[in-house]
């Protein structure tokens, strides 16, 4: 099984594509349940910040990058990562206070926004070694501009024309795709799992599936931060939708 993953307001949404045509969508309250459900996955990606600094003004250089490749109409969906020590927090003035001290800068409401999510896998892959075996860092806009062959996205997926654009590329190149939606939108109202998580985690579930043995890194040889957690965005680059070909 090839599992894609990414937050959502309920928890996590994970989707999981077999080598055949069989597929599942499931929430999970927390990382844990996801991570005892998913064990035997042959690869998990999941869009959430891993390796994490814990001191210096540099930004992640996977971050920086992946801004790079995104260009400035999909840039902002790259959130900066927090330091280690921000995770701690209790309060967003708190974590502001700490990342402003370690890094120089303070931390945003979007990350504010993921960061007891980022702390949950934190927690996870340093306590799990099976774990850190299993799970690497995605990211959506990545994984969308990767498999249209370098072309970022020209719609936000909050609008509706971004998430028809999503779907209509993820549909040629997963046949179920329409499936998985219609599935998750049946079982679960908006409220609760938005349109856009669904996509977030069924692009992830393609890319692990696609790239198993072949994803390519953010950067190309990752940063490694104090706990031996890389600090990385994979994708898979589908060269027969380049726009060169």
């Amino acid at each position: 099984m090839f599992v894609g993953v990414d937050g959502c307001k309920n928890g996590w949404v994970k989707v999981g594509l077999s080598e055949g045509d069989e597929w599942e969508v499931e929430i999970f309250p927390d990382i844990n349940s996801l991570w005892n459900e998913s064990e035997q996955a042959s690869q998990i990606l999941i869009d959430i910040p891993i390796g994490l600094r814990e001191s210096g003004t540099e930004e992640r250089q996977c971050d920086k990058n992946a801004r790079a490749l995104l260009g400035p109409k999909r840039t902002s969906s790259v959130f900066p990562a927090p330091c280690r020590g921000a995770l701690d927090a209790s309060s967003y003035e708190q974590a502001c206070q700490i990342n402003k001290r370690m890094t120089g800068r303070k931390l945003s409401l979007q990350t504010w926004s993921i960061l007891p999510k980022i702390r949950e896998v934190n927690n996870l892959l340093i306590n799990d070694a099976l774990s850190r075996s299993h799970i690497r860092e995605t990211h959506p806009e990545v994984c969308f501009w990767a498999l249209a062959g370098g072309r970022p996205m020209l719609h936000s997926k909050k609008k509706e024309e971004g998430r028809s654009e999503r779907l209509e590329l993820l549909k040629t190149i997963y046949p179920q795709t329409e499936e998985v939606i219609k599935y998750a939108s049946k079982n679960w109202l908006r409220r609760d799992l938005a349109l856009d998580d669904v996509l977030d985690a069924l692009v992830a579930s393609i890319t692990a599936r696609k790239g198993f043995d072949k994803l390519l890194s953010i950067p190309e040889v990752p940063e490694i931060d104090s706990h031996g957690l890389p600090m990385e965005i994979v994708y898979f680059y589908d060269t027969s939708k380049s726009s060169a070909s």
